[in-house]
């Protein structure tokens, strides 16, 4: 065999060198899936408070939880509740902890369900406007790709700089919030509360 030999930096021979980072790492992601679970047994109480969504389909499938370590090369930890998936059509809300960046909580409408929302969601946007506390902090997707959830100008913009009109003339609607990880504390009351919101901006308006 020939080629350069593989060396360690300082900084990685530390590292391969301590477990205690590992398994701190380990012990946090297990405490995501711990609040997860917590944040997917309020969402169920909160949607059932929506006589419409209650009554629907849409929230039968239990809440599913998720990890992985390569989201943009990080790991991270999702919650997917409500899911309903097909190629053509989406209604879900995903709850998503990536590792060094935040937490965040996304609604993602597609096809036939965001034909019937979407029309609610416009008028929540007009009476609301861009610039006022109602959407401070609200993103909306500007991507191509729905399953991406990284807060860049090519993928999420706020709403005070979307140069769009209508949601109902997407070809997909995401809308989302994050809140920094040194918040943890609120994370909590966060997630829970814009989960409550984004219902009832499908409905209510």
């Amino acid at each position: 065999m020939s080629g350069a030999k593989i060396t360690l930096s300082p900084k990685e021979q530390e590292l391969v060198n301590n477990a205690d980072w590992i398994l701190t790492k380990n012990l946090i992601i297990e405490k995501v899936y711990e609040l997860f679970g917590r944040v997917a047994a309020e969402y169920i109480d909160i949607y059932k408070k929506f006589p419409d969504f209650e009554r629907s389909t849409l929230f039968a499938l239990s809440p599913k939880i998720s990890k992985g370590e390569q989201y943009l090369q990080l790991p991270y930890v999702m919650l997917d509740f409500p899911r309903n998936f097909t190629d053509n059509d989406f209604f879900a809300i995903r709850t998503f902890f990536w590792w060094g960046n935040h937490c965040s909580i996304h609604l993602l409408l597609k096809g036939k369900y965001l034909l019937k929302y979407g029309a609610s969601i416009d008028r929540f946007l007009t009476l609301s406007g861009k610039y006022t506390p109602e959407t401070k902090g609200w993103y909306i997707g500007v991507g191509d790709q729905p399953w991406q959830h990284y807060f860049e100008e090519d993928n999420y913009v706020s709403l005070d700089k979307w140069d769009g009109k209508r949601v109902t003339g997407l070809p997909f609607l995401k809308l989302a919030k994050k809140i920094p990880l040194e918040q943890w504390d609120d994370m909590e009351l966060f997630l829970t509360t814009h989960f409550n919101k984004m219902l009832a901006i499908m409905l209510e308006y």
